[in-house]
């Protein structure tokens, strides 16, 4: 009988880490949950902000591996100009508003937790899903491209290019294949392989760019017919500048990694005073942070895009040129040899396959953080395991899409990173007006609308990059509602809390037959409660002698799906008891008022409701979409779907 012990152990291996649900019900926090694959931690466990640098540069720096070459295509001679632009709302506009973020969202949530806390019901979770949309395009694309970069640098090696040139698509998927499997053994993040990575990486750098610098100042006439060429195509300065402050969206990608670098603040080293409430010192040290990794990163972008503008042949910059997504690597080939190359080329391969890691890191804390919660991801979707094998399977069909092209990918990862950071410019200029800052208003206003015409740019001149977006909001809206429809006869409170008069009312009742009726609250006085009681009463033959209590259900936001209810007991008009709730879903609340009376007492307590008039499926729409409807039937639901002993489950009667 061992064969069918198989698929039980499998099933094990993949569940393997799943978030305890009495543990989420708890109220603990997904993202303050430690966890494999995920940038969760606690302050214990903090390191200093330059290590957590590293981590978040897997992504950041490595965007040096095909950035210049990308910027060369997009604006050509003007590419120097462009980036200094690019840098510039680098500096003045990202930077300050990620700064604000990390004050705002100190536990790592960014700024789709600021704006979901801006908005509420429905409209709040559907824009939530929009922005996890162009999130998820940000990260896999990440994967993707990193991976088909990593590839170009691996074909377009002299030793290498005769035995794989051809082979790109899968050689790029084996690439992915291997980033999946080590998070399917259980990845933990390795802040040290980062900080020898990143170091490395950046050292290489300095010493490609120092000799193409020193190549540039030895030979003048370089920058000469770099002027004059300048001169012929663009005619005088002005219009230059003009023009690079319109091409320079297309350089986009030179500003990924701030919501990243906001993503891993739980793992930054805060002071001994630090509170969940205020951690003061962990805010300060990503800001640190976030300040370093742009300087750095400015000064790499402007000097790698100066010197691979001038030294490179425009046409090696083109589909199939040798400087196509790796232009540091070609330089490096070209003045420093191929031994160095290669050396160059294995650092390059090896942070942009890390990079990918980063971002499978950020997909498997950004999705279970919001789905789950809404209810629009199925249980497995807290485990690690199944999450890493969806979101490989994705990027294969991605890589499979473009064809491993570094260029191809290109819009849809600007698209991404520019949505996202356009977002948390929105999120802090309505924080700051919310708290009275005005010149922070004004200037965090600026800078929104400076990003919504760079993201309107990419958009227009690259449209691939928002339908590619569009096609994983549509992915990520359809699963959500056929998983809030198969969910939605989950009991779907996390925990129950009664008050001292609603456990007085418990205690009385708990040696005799506990009877509650259902009541949809009106005006609340006393015929109502009175003519309640008699219909109940003669339309279930209740003894007169038996006492009753009455149930009141408010509805708060019938778009959470999980939260906890606290029942309030009061005695109006001197003679009716009522308990009263506070939920997101009617039917949920009460199946779950009852289970716990049960629990506590030892009885099953019956509940009575009046047949609910009109056509069930509008009913049931009503129910799915805000909380109501029709509630006798689904309350019984949801009772039978928590307890599966019929001789333990509450009463529900309905006349």
């Amino acid at each position: 009988m061992a064969t069918p012990a198989q698929p039980s152990r499998l099933r094990a291996w993949l569940l393997e880490g799943l978030t305890d649900q009495t543990k989420h019900r708890s109220g603990h926090r997904p993202e303050e949950e430690p966890g494999e694959g995920g940038t969760a931690a606690t302050a214990d466990h903090g390191r200093p902000w330059w290590r957590v640098m590293c981590l978040t540069g897997l992504d950041y720096f490595s965007t040096l591996g095909y950035q210049p070459g990308i910027a060369a295509l997009a604006a050509g001679l003007l590419s120097p100009l462009a980036t200094i632009v690019l840098v510039v709302l680098t500096l003045l506009g990202a930077l300050p508003v990620y700064r604000r973020v990390a004050e705002e969202s100190p536990h790592g949530e960014g700024s789709i937790a600021m704006l979901e806390r801006l908005l509420s019901f429905w409209k709040g979770k559907l824009f939530v899903l929009t922005l996890l949309g162009f999130a998820a395009t940000d990260f896999l694309i990440t994967i993707t491209l990193s991976a088909a970069d990593a590839t170009a640098h691996l074909v377009e090696n002299p030793h290498l290019t005769s035995t794989l040139n051809g082979h790109q698509v899968l050689i790029t998927l084996i690439l992915i294949a291997l980033l999946g499997g080590v998070f399917l053994k259980g990845f933990s993040e390795a802040i040290g392989v980062a900080v020898v990575l990143v170091f490395s990486y950046l050292a290489l750098n300095v010493v490609v760019i120092g000799v193409g610098l020193w190549q540039v100042i030895s030979e003048p006439h370089v920058i000469t017919d770099w002027k004059e060429a300048l001169t012929a195509e663009h005619g005088n300065v002005f219009m230059m500048i003009a023009i690079a402050l319109v091409v320079f969206p297309k350089l986009a990608l030179g500003l990924s990694g701030f919501e990243t670098g906001v993503a891993v603040m739980p793992h930054v080293q805060g002071s001994p005073d630090d509170t969940d409430e205020k951690p003061a010192g962990r805010i300060r040290g990503t800001k640190q942070l976030l300040t370093t990794a742009a300087v750095i990163m400015s000064v790499f972008l402007i000097t790698s895009s100066f010197v691979t503008t001038l030294l490179i042949p425009a046409d090696q910059f083109k589909a199939g040129g040798e400087a196509n997504g790796r232009a540091l690597a070609y330089l490096a080939h070209e003045y420093l040899g191929s031994a160095f190359g290669t050396v160059y080329d294995i650092s390059t391969i090896l942070i942009l396959w890390f990079a990918g890691s980063s971002a499978m890191a950020g997909l498997l804390n950004l999705m279970p953080r919001y789905l789950p919660r809404y209810g629009m991801a199925p249980h497995w979707a807290r485990a690690l395991r199944p999450m890493v094998i969806v979101f490989t399977l994705i990027a294969f069909l991605v890589t499979w899409i473009f064809d491993a092209d570094v260029d191809a990918q290109g819009g849809a990862y600007a698209t991404g990173v520019l949505v996202l950071i356009t977002s948390a410019a929105v999120a802090v200029t309505i924080a700051a007006h919310r708290a009275g800052e005005r010149g922070w208003t004004i200037g965090f206003g600026v800078i929104s609308a400076v990003f919504v015409y760079t993201t309107a740019v990419n958009v227009a001149e690259r449209p691939d990059g928002v339908k590619i977006g569009a096609c994983f909001i549509a992915g990520i809206m359809a699963l959500s509602l056929l998983s809030r429809l198969a969910r939605v006869f989950e009991l779907r409170v996390t925990h129950v809390e009664f008050d001292d008069m609603a456990q007085r009312f418990i205690r009385d009742t708990a040696n005799r037959t506990i009877r509650f009726i259902a009541n949809e609250p009106d005006n609340r006085d006393a015929d109502e409660y009175r003519l309640k009681k008699q219909q109940i009463r003669a339309d279930n033959d209740i003894p007169s002698e038996d006492d009753v209590m009455f149930v009141e259900v408010t509805v708060l936001d019938a778009s959470e799906f999980e939260s906890g209810m606290r029942v309030r007991g009061e005695v109006l008009h001197d003679r009716y008891r009522v308990l009263t709730l506070e939920s997101s879903s009617i039917p949920n609340a009460l199946a779950a008022l009852l289970l716990h009376v049960r629990d506590e007492t030892g009885q099953r307590p019956h509940i009575y409701f009046e047949w609910t008039e009109g056509n069930p499926m509008a009913n049931f729409l009503r129910f799915f979409l805000f909380g109501q409807g029709e509630v006798a039937p689904v309350t019984r639901e949801v009772i039978r779907a928590a307890e599966p002993d019929r001789g333990r489950r509450p009463h529900v009667h309905a006349g």
